[in-house]
């Protein structure tokens, strides 16, 4: 049943199983929260087109919607703070603040809202939005695999998923780059973008 719960391996009479269905549903539709702590919003860019740099951002908000009748009807929204950029050293992370990136002192947030929601069937799904970065609004397509759903030890109703997608960063005026004397530039318009999410759903 994927997203919204999963059918029991019990067998049952066939009239009970849409109403066991029905329950599962009804828990797992509702409002969530993205929990920050246990939640990666994280990136991968090539670099000298001879290695991969992966970072992430650590100051953000979202929140998620979350249709068991009508999957379509779900919705996800996201608020990531650009001076939270982290790439394991400090020169290259404020380099990416910097006009030459994000040009984070006059474009302080990266946004995401959500316009489609589809099942792809299983545990599959694939969402797609704005995203909005230094003021330039395009079309974003992620795809979602549910993780699953579970009561956490401190009452807490939590969900998981895991998604990836990929952008040309250009597309957003991302276009700095340099040249390097072997041919090629120093780093790849191409994007991967990776999305590891436990959300808590509002009481």
């Amino acid at each position: 049943m994927g997203i919204f719960g999963r059918k029991e391996s019990k067998p049952q009479p066939a009239a009970a199983a849409p109403a066991a269905a029905g329950a599962d549903l009804a828990s797992l539709t509702g409002d969530y929260t993205i929990d920050p702590a246990h939640t990666t919003i994280g990136f991968v860019a090539r670099h000298a087109m001879v290695t991969n740099v992966k970072g992430s951002f650590t100051d953000f908000t979202g929140t998620l919607h979350l249709d068991g009748a009508d999957p379509s009807k779900s919705t996800a929204t996201i608020d990531v703070t650009m001076d939270s950029i982290e790439t394991g050293n400090a020169d290259r992370d404020g380099h990416l603040k910097s006009s030459d990136f994000f040009k984070t002192d006059e474009f302080p947030t990266m946004t995401f809202r959500s316009t489609k929601a589809e099942s792809l069937g299983g545990d599959d799904y694939r969402i797609t939005g704005d995203l909005s970065i230094l003021g330039v609004t395009k079309p974003l397509t992620i795809d979602l695999e549910f993780n699953g759903a579970a009561k956490d030890p401190f009452g807490n109703e939590r969900v998981g998923f895991e998604g990836k997608a990929e952008i040309l960063r250009s597309e957003w005026g991302l276009t700095w780059n340099a040249a390097l004397e072997t041919g090629g530039v120093l780093v790849s318009d191409k994007i991967k973008l990776n999305f590891d999410i436990s959300a808590i759903k509002n009481a």
